[in-house]
């Protein structure tokens, strides 16, 4: 007879999303339970809002008391197909939005609406009601990845590995061949200018210019294959950080964007060839030299004097990271404990795009001070500084704070 005590799993709400606002001061997160905002530095429980049933999706206006949600979790609280631009200070629905399917990720601006399903995305006006002003096909993309700048906006093409820029007043769209696999994570730098991506591979990040569509550099994270939690730009546009479920955050310089600032081509559609070769890795597999002094230092620092031998692999030439530190990646919401003490795989969340709760996700403070959230049963909040020494700038966890209490 086994006379064990039951394992309680009753601890309380459990976060399934995580995401800041624009200007990272603040950061939403999703509960099975309802959803909570709290300030980014230091990590303070501003707003709490409990419907007794799941958020999986959410997105800050700025500090407005306006903010985007969708239902997600074993119970959600609204249908997952549907958007609900939340007015708190009435703590009522402002705006419904209706979709044939999931919505898997909302981004809003004082004007726009952007919407990501798993084949399409929508552009609308910020208004009431809100006025469709766009819409675009994708290939898949089951994470929901789009960005919403003051005058672009820009999502995975219908190609996978491309990406689709549209200029908001024109309509003009251009398509980037970005990587060779599909897309794992994209993010606009704050003035706009800059676009970074990473695919499913995860080794390398490219970094484009929205002006032109040029490829400005490329960096490369690793050599292992990872998946990518968070691509985020710097207030400067100078830095670039980059998390991953290999539990590191990685800090790259960025080169300046100055020799790409020219006008965009005039036609409605514009195509950036990929060049051909003989080489058996595609073009858009294939590494790319970084003419910017920051990154030969960051070769010089990680391979010495083998990153300048000519015949060795490109992987001692590419641009590494100049910092990196660990982070805290946590257990998913749905995993559990057995009798014997030993996990159980976890199950994929319902309403959560890609079935799991978000980690690492990273907010710029300053040029010199990250957060990097997560979500999951033992959501985190990490605070890290850049700093300089002797053997160069380095990066550090400077504290921490489970952000849900226990």
């Amino acid at each position: 007879m086994n006379t064990r005590p039951a394992i309680d799993e009753s601890t309380g709400p459990v976060s399934l999303t995580v995401g800041f606002n624009q200007d990272s001061s603040c950061f939403a997160v999703g509960l099975d339970t309802g959803f909570c905002v709290f300030n980014s530095d230091p990590c303070e429980l501003k707003v709490s809002r409990d419907f007794n049933a799941g958020i999986g999706a959410t997105e800050m206006l700025g500090k407005a008391n306006y903010i985007a949600l969708v239902g997600g979790g074993k119970n959600p609280k609204f249908p997952t197909h549907k958007l609900i631009i939340w007015d708190d200070a009435k703590q009522v629905a402002a705006v419904t939005l209706e979709f044939r399917s999931q919505v898997l990720q909302a981004r809003l601006s004082r004007s726009q609406i952007l919407v990501a399903l798993l084949n399409s995305v929508s552009l609308y006006a910020f208004s009431s009601p809100p006025k469709k002003v766009s819409s675009f096909e994708t290939a898949d993309n089951p994470s929901g990845l789009c960005c919403l700048g003051s005058s672009i906006i820009a999502f995975p093409g219908r190609t996978p590995g491309q990406v689709q820029m549209v200029e908001i007043s024109t309509g003009n769209v251009s398509i980037i061949p970005a990587h060779g696999s599909p897309l794992k994570a994209m993010t606009l730098s704050p003035n706009g200018q800059l676009l970074a991506t990473a695919s499913e591979t995860g080794t390398l990040i490219r970094l484009f210019s929205t002006i032109n569509c040029a490829r400005i550099s490329e960096f490369r994270r690793g050599v292992d294959p990872a998946a990518i939690f968070s691509l985020a730009i710097s207030p400067s546009n100078a830095l670039l950080a980059v998390t991953s479920d290999k539990a590191t955050l990685h800090i790259f310089n960025l080169p300046h964007a100055n020799s790409t600032s020219t006008s965009r081509n005039n036609s409605s559609i514009h195509v950036i060839p990929s060049s051909r070769s003989s080489s058996p890795y595609s073009a858009l597999d294939r590494p790319v030299s970084s003419s910017s002094s920051s990154d030969t230092t960051s070769n010089k620092q990680k391979w010495g004097i083998l990153g300048k031998l000519p015949l060795l692999p490109r992987l001692f030439s590419d641009a590494y990271s100049f910092a990196s530190a660990p982070i805290a990646i946590d257990d998913d919401p749905y995993s559990s404990l057995s009798l014997n003490g030993m996990a159980k795989p976890s199950v994929p969340i319902p309403g959560i795009p890609g079935g799991k709760a978000r980690k690492g996700v990273v907010g710029w403070l300053d040029d010199s001070t990250i957060v990097v959230v997560g979500a999951g049963r033992d959501g985190r909040w990490e605070k890290f500084v850049i700093g300089n020494g002797e053997a160069g700038r380095w990066v550090g966890r400077q504290g921490w704070k489970r952000y849900l209490g226990g």
